[in-house]
């Protein structure tokens, strides 16, 4: 190297952090506008303030109720639902069947008319052994997108837990 010339492999990692500061720039301009909702005045007081006897019943620990807690949550809210599936598709990848449940439930409420929630919904609950609400989530889903490209599949899905539950009926006789 001569005296005034800089290393090749210091210029690369140089183009680097500086494409990586601008890609993280860019991001945070396209998310600072969805975070920057104003929000309405707080919510009056209730009218009957709770006793000291009234106790609130324990979580449980293994339930993502983060959401369903919240009062001040808006029922029609896109963003929140599409934040709530991609956390519950990462509890369904985790094992937390539970949380995943609670979380695609919350997304259905969040944005009524969504067909997706129930179909992660019903698989949700197809992994848990929740047939009779799987067939549920599994219809929802179907009546509210009955061009869905896994018609098929999901009726198949539908037709094998009703053989299943009709098999436990008869077993329970």
């Amino acid at each position: 190297m001569r005296g005034g010339e800089e290393h090749p492999t210091n210029r690369m990692r140089r183009d680097f952090l500086k494409t990586t500061h601008l890609a993280l720039l860019g991001i945070a301009m396209l998310v600072a506008p969805a975070c920057n909702f104003a929000q309405g005045p707080p919510p009056p007081p209730p009218d009957n303030p709770p006793t000291p006897t009234d106790k609130p019943k324990p979580a449980n620990p293994t339930t993502d109720t983060a959401t369903q807690d919240a009062p001040d949550q808006p029922k029609w809210d896109p963003l929140r639902a599409e934040r709530d599936m991609q956390v519950g598709e990462f509890y369904m990848h985790k094992g937390d069947i539970d949380a995943a449940i609670d979380r695609f439930e919350d997304a259905a409420l969040a944005k009524p008319g969504y067909a997706l929630p129930y179909r992660y919904l019903g698989e949700a609950q197809e992994k848990k052994g929740m047939k009779k609400k799987a067939i549920q989530s599994y219809k929802r889903y179907l009546d509210l997108y009955p061009k869905a490209e896994d018609k098929d599949k999901i009726q198949k899905r539908i037709d094998k837990l009703y053989k299943d539950v009709e098999k436990e009926k008869k077993s329970m006789n």
